[in-house]
């Protein structure tokens, strides 16, 4: 009644075409059906990391690559982000099955891996016209994203052996200090409100919180919900940052997203369909999440400006790679209005916290 058919691929993007004679000689004898050759198309939706869909034989696999050009170091490590896959999907049944993992740069030009394909639908500016019709659909929503969050963080890490993901001791410390280099690495301006955000981060550091899985970029867009049940979560994508540390920091960067603070989100082009009527509150949100786990969030209002931060350097990092001319994808020509709009919420908070 309430499926959603959608074709969520699209021809591959001028200057990002995969070499199909070298993946295809790659592939024959490692995955089945290529011997008629493979098609290829591109999930176009992602800012960061190149993902494909390969088609061999009636088989789907999702190809995932790092960014052209240069790239910071430990982003975009796609041989981590397998390896988290494989350790976590017997435990978290929404993390992706990976099936191969190439470190050959020669096949591609870059360490590549693949996974199953999943079908679903991924919310980004709309919701399907489809959907419309069901019953309190934005609290469905929002309850089938809380509670696949709080799904991961009550993995049992030890039980699963799955500590050796990351290192807990001192994992926010490392959070501030990793992300404030990779400000500085691909920061194209100065910008003097940022340097104040980085003083209270290191200045006001909190003790670390017990320790989870951490996904570290939860979101809405990296959902995919089953297409004929928008209460069931098919699949959680974009595994490139997710480790073991204080679930906080999933919490600060994820309320970001959910109730955005700044005015770029707020008032731009593209709706934030977690602030439109029915879904919850981020008051509510918080409420349930204590409830529900009995976690302590005493330091929730220095994981929020710490997850404003670290959202502000993960679009400079996508800007600078239009800055310097290493994508021609136009969507990002603006973002550094973005960078400045959230340093900007960033820093009111840090003043008003300190």
């Amino acid at each position: 009644m309430y499926n959603v058919e959608e074709k969520d691929t699209a021809p591959v993007r001028q200057g990002e075409e995969l070499d199909r004679a070298r993946l295809e000689e790659y592939l024959s004898d490692k995955v089945g059906g290529t011997a008629g050759g493979i098609a290829i198309e591109q999930f176009p939706g992602g800012h960061s990391n190149l993902t494909y869909l390969i088609t061999a034989g009636g088989r789907e696999y999702v190809l995932r690559r790092a960014p052209l050009g240069p790239v910071a170091p430990k982003a975009h490590d796609m041989a981590r982000e397998f390896g988290i896959l494989r350790a976590v999907h017997p435990h978290f049944p929404p993390a992706p099955k990976p099936f191969l993992l190439c470190e050959d740069t020669t096949i591609l030009g870059a360490v590549f891996y693949l996974m199953e394909r999943r079908r679903g639908v991924v919310l980004r500016s709309e919701i399907p016209v489809q959907w419309n019709s069901i019953p309190d659909l934005p609290r469905r929503l929002s309850q089938a994203f809380l509670d696949c969050l709080i799904q991961l963080h009550s993995v049992d890490i030890v039980k699963h052996d799955l500590a050796s993901l990351g290192k807990p001791e001192g994992f926010v410390e490392r959070q501030v200090r990793g992300w404030t280099e990779r400000w500085h690495r691909a920061k194209t301006e100065e910008l003097p409100q940022m340097d104040r955000v980085i003083e209270y981060l290191h200045r006001h550091l909190p003790p670390d919180g017990p320790p989870t899985l951490v996904h570290n970029d939860f979101k809405l867009d990296n959902l995919m919900l089953s297409s004929d049940d928008p209460g069931k979560v098919q699949a959680v994508l974009d595994w490139e940052m997710a480790t073991v540390g204080d679930p906080l920091v999933d919490l600060g960067l994820t309320l970001c997203y959910w109730d955005p603070p700044d005015e770029q989100v707020r008032e731009g082009p593209v709706p934030c369909l977690t602030k439109g009527p029915g879904w919850l509150t981020r008051e509510q949100w918080i409420e349930q999440y204590i409830a529900r786990t009995g976690r302590q969030l005493a330091a929730l209002r220095y994981h929020e400006i710490l997850g404003i931060f670290k959202l502000a350097v993960i679009v400079q990092q996508i800007y600078v790679r239009w800055f310097r001319g290493q994508t021609r994808d136009a969507r990002f020509a603006t973002f550094d209005r973005r960078v400045r709009s959230l340093v900007t919420a960033a820093c009111k908070r840090a003043e008003a916290a300190a």
